[in-house]
């Protein structure tokens, strides 16, 4: 395929509207070996880490929270958060919320633990 052909805009609100379900990543994108991935949240997922990779939160609408041992962070829109690899935390949203989230390719969103909401290879929109 021709470079030029793989260039395109991508509309964050298009493509968030192309779902209803939570805790679901949706990839968008990517950018060496990481995944951009589009994200409704509502709800909690379970404490946990990821062992060898660091994550990125963008919150686009709403507000994100992403609670760490003694700390609350309330990512309101345009803001965003670094979590290092290893740190045990927490993300939730009080109202629906969405955020862009980049990972490492064949991260699992919810890292050591395995549970109904775990995502291991998110579909392509």
């Amino acid at each position: 395929m021709d470079t030029m052909e793989e260039i395109k805009k991508i509309n964050i609100v298009q493509k968030l509207s192309l779902f209803d379900e939570y805790w679901s990543p949706k990839v968008i994108g990517e950018l060496n070996d990481c995944n951009f991935q589009v994200v409704k949240c509502k709800g909690e997922l379970p404490w946990h880490h990821h062992e060898d990779e660091d994550e990125v939160f963008l919150s686009v609408k709403g507000e994100f929270i992403v609670r760490i041992k003694g700390k609350e962070f309330r990512l309101k829109e345009g803001e965003c958060l670094f979590m290092p690899k290893g740190v045990e935390h927490q993300t939730c949203a009080d109202e629906e919320a969405h955020i862009i989230y980049i990972s490492r390719k064949g991260s699992v969103n919810t890292g050591n633990i395995t549970e109904a909401r775990t995502v291991s290879e998110p579909d392509k929109i």
